[in-house]
């Protein structure tokens, strides 16, 4: 399914080729593919519309470089794999940069580090530390299969079985949020950027707890080999130099407001 976006060129800084040092794509057109559930990086807002941090990113990168972008949504189970495959030009979900996924396919540099933190309903009390959680046989979790979050929960908290039934494996990351929710789960692990997210839109129903469990880097992908790789590492690096980055961090993790 194609997603419609306002691509917003020059929100943050000035007009594509300001600097005079990023090449010029020519207007090239490319499709992205995300799955526009991982608020505030890429979500759709209460009238439908795709917004959030990485879309802004793009808006600000397809300017800087003269590209041409349209988007196309996909599961996240499959996202890898078509961007691997060469279906699409580029993928973007707040994707962990890891050795594995690089074997099959290219990442950009890292534009957003990022913490691995628990998040938990409002009222939890019955553990605050993940040996807390794991020392306790009636709580569950739920993960997305083949995500961070999954393989932390499964090595970093549990027992290195990744058939354990205490994991809850579901198709999406929203589903895993409302299956905690609901008390269907006790506990998911998700990036402190997410995580931050809902739980300021919660209005209490939601919480942080615990020491973060690590961090991850994010990067976008590509087939690998892909001559877009190079240009959209040069925009990124401009984008921290010249404070966009930071002011993408203050819009997106500071003042939006999820839900309203």
């Amino acid at each position: 399914m194609k997603t419609i976006v306002t691509l917003a060129a020059g929100l943050f800084a000035t007009s594509a080729m300001a600097d005079g040092h990023l090449p010029d794509m020519g207007g090239a057109e490319i499709v992205i593919v995300t799955e526009n559930a991982y608020p505030p990086l890429q979500f759709l807002d209460a009238d439908g519309a795709a917004v959030g941090w990485e879309y802004d990113a793009m808006a600000e990168i397809a300017s800087r470089l003269n590209l041409t972008v349209t988007y196309e949504n996909i599961s996240w189970d499959a996202m890898i794999p078509a961007v691997s495959e060469g279906q699409f030009d580029m993928g973007m979900t707040g994707i962990t940069i890891r050795e594995d996924r690089a074997e099959v396919v290219d990442f950009s540099d890292s534009y957003m580090t990022s913490q691995m933190v628990m998040l938990v309903r409002g009222d939890e009390e019955r553990f605050s530390t993940a040996e807390e959680f794991a020392a306790d046989p009636d709580l569950l979790t739920a993960a997305q299969p083949g995500t961070t979050p999954f393989y932390v929960a499964v090595y970093d908290v549990l027992d290195a079985d990744e058939a354990n039934p205490r994991i809850q494996l579901m198709e999406t990351f929203g589903a895993t949020v409302q299956a905690l929710r609901t008390g269907d789960v006790d506990m998911i692990l998700t990036d402190g950027t997410a995580g931050n997210g809902y739980v300021a839109a919660s209005d209490g129903a939601l919480k942080i707890i615990g020491e973060p469990l690590g961090t991850e880097d994010f990067g976008f992908i590509f087939p690998l080999g892909s001559e877009l790789v190079e240009p959209m590492n040069a925009a990124i690096a401009s984008m921290a130099e010249d404070g966009t980055l930071d002011a993408l961090n203050t819009r997106w993790f500071l003042e939006y407001k999820l839900g309203e």
